[in-house]
């Protein structure tokens, strides 16, 4: 199973992969998480990516791809993997399509988190006053930009992906439970 989970930041992308990863056995890649493991592993890509987050600049797409395509290529990705967090961008998808022709796979699914930005907000400001705000992008100024760059740069992934027969929405704003439900019935039927 090789899955893209999309939806804005707080739709439940994280909860809905990890229990993914349990219900299939494959692995949650996050784009943070795979850009972490480079870093520290200093591989040569890594060591490249170190540099220029160090100056406090922003990973160049093709070095992001480079990273994510040599994290495809670990044997627990074998069975499947589902990607969290990349691709953001068409540039990324069309990236993304390339890698997966060049090793011989394609992708099952892409499914799609739909959220409404008011709700996402005003359940990010509770958590943040029931947890202290112990989050610092829990505050709805940070989470609104975050919407705000989500709806100009990867909301175009909906319409790419669609085209070509792969997207699968999903209602997000159901308990967790029956969200995980319709993403198995979408996915398995």
């Amino acid at each position: 199973m090789r899955l893209i989970l999309l939806g804005p930041p707080g739709a439940g992308k994280g909860t809905q992969a990890k229990i993914l990863v349990e219900a299939y056995g494959i692995p949650q890649l996050s784009t943070g998480d795979i850009l972490r493991s480079a870093i520290a592993a200093k591989t040569p890509l890594g060591l490249e990516a170190k540099a220029i987050v160090d100056r406090g600049d922003l990973v160049s797409d093709a070095i992001v791809n480079g990273i994510v395509s040599e994290r495809l290529d670990a044997e627990d990705c074998k069975p499947g993997f589902i990607l969290d967090g990349f691709p953001r961008t068409i540039a990324q998808a069309e990236a993304l399509d390339q890698m997966l022709i060049d090793k011989g796979v394609k992708l099952d699914a892409v499914v799609e988190i739909k959220a409404d930005a008011d709700e996402l907000v005003r359940r990010v400001v509770q958590r943040s006053k029931e947890s202290g705000g112990a989050r610092a992008d829990d505050n709805e100024e940070v989470l609104r930009k975050r919407l705000d760059i989500y709806k100009e740069q990867t909301a175009p992934l909906v319409a790419y992906y669609s085209d070509k027969g792969l997207l699968k929405a999903v209602d997000g704003m159901e308990p967790v439970e029956k969200v995980t439900a319709s993403i198995k019935s979408a996915i398995e039927g």
